[in-house]
């Protein structure tokens, strides 16, 4: 009988990019110029694998003070172990928000970096029972001039892309004439979605969901308000019209989040980035498959192909302006949108990406 060989996790290393966005940024409510990512490198015999989050960079200083200690030694090929041992670790710092990020990215790395030592690609390490994730372009921020809109939203309609997403709810004075203008930049065939970011109280929501839906066609209405506010979740997804559906979830973190939420959305998101990584994500998509409800990714599409692949009620996932401009600017290997959908890479080890080291010393933060 063969004897199961052991193979140590020797360290991590985590580095912190910030990139200018290409120009001024701007939703519901917040404002932004620049987009941090916290980059880390799990080490193992000589394979090196990758993960991130889209966080804080003192991220990166939580990752090499605390989680470094947690996971080095662990047995590479068992990430759940290395993952329980760094929630253990995050008990006094506190595990969700900023721990749980860095957690993440921590936990992608390992994935990354288990695949890469068998030789095979993340998607089949995962045992995953899809071949592609369908993406929906998403950007059409509220700073943008309408021509800027319908550039954007239009050109994703033009690549095959057949659902795209834009902000609203800054100045709803011109949130009618915005979602026309998106209208006519991508015709009757292609869906469009609106995101709020939480902007509007309850009321407003169920108006603004009515007018969505009724004169522009919108199937999609993400945080119409706040996400902390549930029973707004609910109220809104309650009293919408037939055909428009409520999405939140983004921004959790640990497990009991999403058991929450679930029960306020027709669609439930996750970002595998905040989530927890690809062993939290798996979590929350049992919980979405026990409801019957759909799981939707948010945001990162690099890092999430692999990963959503294996989660059985997909949806979609977000094809986010910023992410895209990001991933390509600092990886190879970055799968790239065809008919309307992202594949993994099956010729590459892990999740086939590889951190362009030289281009993204320029940004470092």
């Amino acid at each position: 009988m063969a004897t199961a060989t052991r193979t140590a996790i020797e360290k991590l290393t985590a580095s912190a990019y910030e990139i200018p966005t290409d120009e001024h940024e701007s939703d519901g409510t917040f404002e932004w110029d620049s987009t941090t990512i916290v980059v880390v490198e799990a080490h193992a015999d000589d394979a090196v694998g990758l993960g991130y989050t889209y966080t804080h960079s003192s991220a990166a200083k939580l990752i090499e003070d605390k989680l470094q200690d947690a996971v080095k030694g662990c047995d590479a090929m068992e990430v759940r172990a290395a993952w329980r041992a760094m929630s253990r670790a995050l008990r006094n710092i506190g595990r969700p928000g900023l721990g749980f990020m860095a957690m993440s990215a921590v936990d992608l790395a390992l994935w990354d970096l288990k695949a890469r030592l068998l030789e095979q690609p993340l998607v089949s390490v995962l045992d995953a029972i899809h071949d592609e994730v369908p993406i929906y372009g998403s950007g059409g921020f509220t700073s943008y001039s309408d021509a800027k809109l319908q550039e954007q939203l239009g050109g994703w309609a033009q690549q095959g892309i057949p659902r795209v997403k834009m902000k609203v709810g800054r100045e709803p004075g011109r949130d009618r004439d915005r979602a026309r203008a998106a209208r006519e930049a991508i015709g009757q065939d292609t869906e469009l979605f609106v995101d709020a970011n939480g902007a509007f109280a309850r009321e407003e929501a169920v108006e603004w969901a009515r007018i969505y839906a009724e004169e522009f066609g919108v199937k999609w209405f993400e945080e119409p308000v706040s996400s902390d506010d549930l029973d707004g979740l609910r109220r809104v997804r309650d009293e919408s019209p037939a055909g428009i559906e409520i999405a939140a979830g983004e921004y959790g973190d640990i497990l009991p989040y999403f058991h929450r939420m679930v029960e306020a959305v027709d669609c439930l998101q996750a970002d595998v980035t905040r989530c927890g990584g690809i062993t939290g994500l798996l979590d929350v998509a049992a919980v979405a498959h026990a409801h019957e409800t759909d799981l939707s990714a948010h945001c990162a599409p690099a890092i999430s192909t692999h990963a959503f692949c294996a989660v059985t009620r997909l949806r979609h996932l977000e094809y986010f302006h910023d992410h895209v401009r990001v991933e390509r600017l600092l990886f190879e290997g970055v799968p790239e949108p065809e008919d309307g959908v992202l594949r993994p890479d099956r010729s590459r080890s892990g999740n086939g990406l590889e951190l362009k080291r030289r281009d993204a010393e320029r940004y470092a933060a």
